[in-house]
C-alpha cells in the first residue's frame, strides 16, 4: 500500500509539472536569478522588470515567480511576455513611503466623462497599453496590500489604486490567480481584445472586473466578492477621447457576491454588510455601444440585482442572458434602464436600448422594497424585450398606501436602482416600453403584500403567457397606466384578455 502511495504521489507530483511546463511554453525566466529576495521585505520591483524586460528583449517567455512573497510596485508587462505565479508565491503591493512609490498617475487622453479612475491607467501595480501577446497564469496569489480604493488625491502621491491595468491590448490571457484587496479596480481593461479570463477568485475592497470598450473578451469560471462595489461589470466610457463599442463578450459560470471582504477567501462567508454591491452590471458609462453580449450560468448570492444600464448615448442592443440564480437580493432583481444622464460631449445622441432576452432566472430572499424595475424615458423607449421563465420569491409586506407610490423620472440621475424608491409593485414596475413580451413568469412572497404583482406605466405592445402571482384579498395582479396592445393569455388566474388602450385598469 505504501508503494502504491508513493507511486501516485510520484504522478501527481508529474501532472503538476506537466501543467506548469504547458503554461510557460518557451524560454522561463525566475524573477529569483534576477535579484528578487521574495521574502516580503525587500523590493521586488527592479528585479521583476528586469526579468520581463530581458524575456521581450530575446522575443518573449515567461516570468517565472516560485514561492515566496514578493513586494512590488508598479510592474511593467510588455508584448510577447507572461507572468507565471506558482502555488506558494504571492505579488504583494507594496505600501507607499519614503522612497516608495507607483508610477503617477498619467495626463489622460480625456478626464472628462468618466470617473479619474478610468482615466489614468499608470498608476496600478501591474500595467501594459499598447502590448500584444501577454498573459498572468498560475494557482499564486496578487495581494494588493498597500493599494488604495479611491484617486488618492488627498494624500500623497505616488499612490496606486488598481491591481491589473490595461490599455490599447490584444491577445491577453488570465487564468487561475486569485486577487485579495485589489483596490479600486481588481482589473481595469480598456481597448483590450481577445481576451480570456478564467477561473480568477477576486475578494477585493471595490471593483472586480471593469471591462471597457473592449472587443471579443471571455469572461469565466470567476468568482468575484466585492460588498462595495461591482463585482462585475461592463462598461463603453470616453478615456480613449473618442467612443469604442463593447462587442461580443460572453460571462459565463461565475458566481458575484457581497459577504464581508476577506470572507470569501477564509471560507466564513460573513455578511455583516446590510447594503452590499456584488452583482454584474452593464454601465453606468455607457458612450460606445453594447453589441451582442451573453451572461450565463450565473450565481448571485448577497448583493444587489442584475443592472443593464444605457444613460450617455450608447446603443445597448442584442443581449442574451440565461440561466441565472440569486439569493438574498437587497435591491431590484432586475434593473434594464434607458436613461438621459448624457455624460459625454454636447450634442450626444440619446442611448437605445433593445433586442434583450433575459431567460431561466430564478431569485429567493429579494427585498420587499423593490421588484424588477424596467423603465426607459419619455419619448426615449425600451423596445423589444423579452423576459420569459422567470421565478421570484419576495421577502413581501407591502402596504396599500405603497401601491399608491409615484416612482420619480429621475432623467438624468444616475441610474441606480434605491434611487427609485419603493416600487408600487412588488414584482415587476414596467415603464416606458414598446414591445415587452413575459411569459411563464411567477412572482410570489414570504409575507403578505398588498401591492400588485405587476405595474406598467406607458407601455405600447404588452405579451403576456402563463403568467402566476401571489395576490392578497383586495390587491390585483396587474395595476395599468397609460396602456397599449396589451394581452394576456393562458394564466390561471385571468381570462384571456386583449385592450387595445387602457387609461387606468386594474386586473
Amino acid at each position: 500500500m505504501k508503494t502504491l502511495h508513493k507511486s501516485l504521489a510520484v504522478i501527481y507530483l508529474l501532472l503538476g509539472l506537466l501543467h506548469r511546463a504547458s503554461a510557460m511554453n518557451g524560454p522561463v525566466y525566475d524573477v529569483r536569478k534576477y535579484g528578487a529576495k521574495g521574502d516580503g521585505k525587500a523590493l521586488d520591483t527592479k528585479a521583476i522588470d528586469k526579468a520581463i524586460n530581458e524575456a521581450a528583449a530575446a522575443g518573449g517567455g515567461t516570468v517565472y515567480f516560485p514561492a515566496g512573497d514578493y513586494l512590488s510596485v508598479t510592474i511593467h508587462l510588455k508584448s510577447n511576455v507572461g507572468l507565471y505565479i506558482d502555488q506558494g508565491a504571492t505579488i504583494v503591493a507594496a505600501t507607499p513611503g519614503e522612497g516608495v512609490q507607483y508610477d503617477l498617475p498619467e495626463k489622460g487622453d480625456n478626464e472628462v466623462y468618466q470617473d479619474y479612475g478610468h482615466c489614468h491607467f499608470h498608476n496600478s501595480l501591474i500595467v501594459g497599453e499598447n502590448l500584444h501577446d501577454i498573459s498572468i497564469m498560475g494557482p499564486g496569489r496578487i495581494w494588493g496590500k498597500g493599494l488604495v480604493r479611491d484617486d488618492g488625491k488627498k494624500q500623497q502621491e505616488g499612490l496606486g489604486n488598481k491591481t491589473i491595468c490595461l490599455k490599447l491590448c490584444r491577445n491577453v490571457i488570465f487564468k487561475d490567480f486569485t486577487i485579495a484587496h485589489g483596490g479600486w479596480f481588481c482589473f481595469l481593461l480598456t481597448a483590450v481584445d481577445n481576451t480570456t479570463i478564467d477561473n480568477i477568485k477576486m475578494d477585493t475592497n471595490r471593483d472586480g472586473i471593469d471591462l471597457i470598450s473592449s472587443k471579443n473578451v471571455h469572461i469565466s469560471n470567476c468568482t468575484v466578492n466585492s460588498p462595495n462595489d461591482d463585482g462585475i461589470v461592463l462598461k463603453c466610457d470616453f478615456a480613449l477621447n473618442y467612443p469604442r463599442v463593447l462587442e461580443n463578450v460572453t460571462i459565463t459560470n461565475c458566481q458575484v457576491s457581497g459577504y464581508n471582504e476577506g470572507t470569501l477567501l477564509d471560507g466564513t462567508f460573513l455578511k455583516d454588510n446590510k447594503s452590499p454591491t456584488g452583482r454584474i452590471k452593464l454601465g453606468t458609462e455607457s458612450n460606445g455601444g453594447y453589441k451582442n453580449i451573453a451572461i450565463s450560468n450565473c450565481t448571485f448570492d448577497h448583493c444587489r440585482g442584475l443592472c443593464l444600464e444605457t444613460v450617455d448615448g450608447a446603443d445597448l442592443e442584442n443581449i442574451s442572458i440565461n440561466n441565472i440564480t440569486m439569493h438574498d437580493i437587497t435591491n431590484a432583481p432586475i434593473f434594464v434602464r434607458l436613461g438621459a444622464r448624457q455624460r459625454g460631449p454636447e450634442g450626444f445622441p440619446y442611448s437605445q436600448l433593445h433586442r434583450v432576452m433575459i431567460s431561466n432566472l430564478t431569485a429567493y430572499d429579494v427585498t420587499a422594497r423593490q421588484g424588477a424595475i424596467i423603465s426607459g424615458i419619455p419619448g426615449h423607449d425600451i423596445e423589444d424585450l423579452t423576459l420569459s421563465n422567470i421565478r421570484i420569491y419576495f421577502k413581501g409586506g407591502g402596504t396599500q398606501e405603497q401601491a399608491a407610490n409615484e416612482v420619480p423620472a429621475l432623467i438624468k440621475s444616475y441610474p441606480e436602482p434605491d434611487q427609485f424608491g419603493i416600487t408600487p409593485a412588488y414584482g415587476f414596475f414596467v415603464r416606458n416600453v414598446k414591445d415587452l413580451k413575459m411569459s411563464d413568469v411567477e412572482v410570489s412572497y414570504d409575507k403578505e403584500d398588498l401591492r400588485p404583482a405587476i405595474a406598467l406605466d406607458n407601455v405600447e405592445g404588452a405579451d403576456f403567457e402563463h403568467i402566476r402571482a401571489q395576490k392578497a384579498n383586495g390587491a390585483s395582479i396587474f395595476m395599468l397606466n397609460k396602456v397599449k396592445n396589451f394581452k394576456i393569455f393562458n394564466s390561471d388566474q385571468l381570462e384571456n384578455t386583449k385592450l387595445a388602450e387602457v387609461d387606468k385598469k386594474q386586473l
